[in-house]
């Protein structure tokens, strides 16, 4: 099955774990040396009243996708609104050290 950025962007992610819709693809992540996509981004949930800003990115790994259907991306991801949730991207990277 062949699909561009652009018609995936148009499907709904769901998580079949918990029904939750995570939103639209953002982008995609790709191993350029290998030549194979890592994973999809999503937005992050909102926080509190401001709706506007977000929680960071959930990142969802190529093996975390189950199905891409017509409308809608069904993925399987374990631990959503746990802190510690490793799928989730920091929004800031300037305060990493590289070691």
């Amino acid at each position: 099955m062949e699909s561009s950025f652009l018609e995936l962007r148009c499907k709904e992610v769901v998580n079949i774990l918990d029904g939750r819709k995570l939103g639209h693809i953002v982008d995609i992540v790709f191993d350029l040396q290998c030549a194979t996509v890592l994973g999809i981004i999503v937005p992050g949930e909102k926080s509190g009243w401001n709706i506007f800003k977000g929680a960071g990115q959930l990142f969802i790994p190529y093996g975390c996708i189950t199905k891409v259907g017509e409308d809608t991306i069904l993925v399987q991801l374990q631990g959503q609104g746990n802190p510690t949730n490793p799928y989730i991207l920091a929004k800031d990277n300037k305060n990493k050290k590289d070691n």
